[in-house]
């Protein structure tokens, strides 16, 4: 009989980490051998949920994006994230802050380039300048 990792009070257990090459053991046995999700993970002592993650990706991998994202697409979503969040943390900073302090950092003219249309000559995009 196998034995089972120590619980936490409450009937959680601990949390642990796995090697990516234990992972891919893993992987291996579930893609290549044929075997259930379900039978490895009792196997070898994990939860289904997690074997699925790690299977689904994967394949994802394997099959270079056609059924997921593939390890390259989930990092570059994440850094795009991470940027799309400080760059709502700027804008939102900048919203709230004076306008005496935004004008030093946005005046009429470089707000008005960056409004009008390439090659427009100062015609300005729907909506206005801020007043000051």
């Amino acid at each position: 009989m196998m034995s089972r990792m120590q619980t936490k009070p409450g009937g959680r257990r601990a949390r642990r980490r796995f090697t990516s090459e234990f992972k891919a053991g893993a992987v291996r046995l579930v893609l290549d051998e044929n075997k259930t999700i379900g039978s490895v993970a009792r196997e070898l002592d994990l939860t289904p949920s997690a074997l699925g993650i790690w299977v689904a990706r994967a394949q994802a991998d394997r099959t270079k994006g056609r059924t997921g994202l593939t390890s390259e697409e989930r990092a570059e979503l994440a850094g795009l994230r991470k940027e799309n969040r400080e760059l709502r943390m700027e804008r939102d900073i900048l919203k709230n802050c004076p306008v005496r302090v935004r004008s030093t950092f946005w005046t009429r003219n470089s707000l008005r380039s960056s409004l009008a249309w390439p090659g427009g000559r100062g015609r300005l995009l729907i909506g206005a300048l801020p007043s000051p």
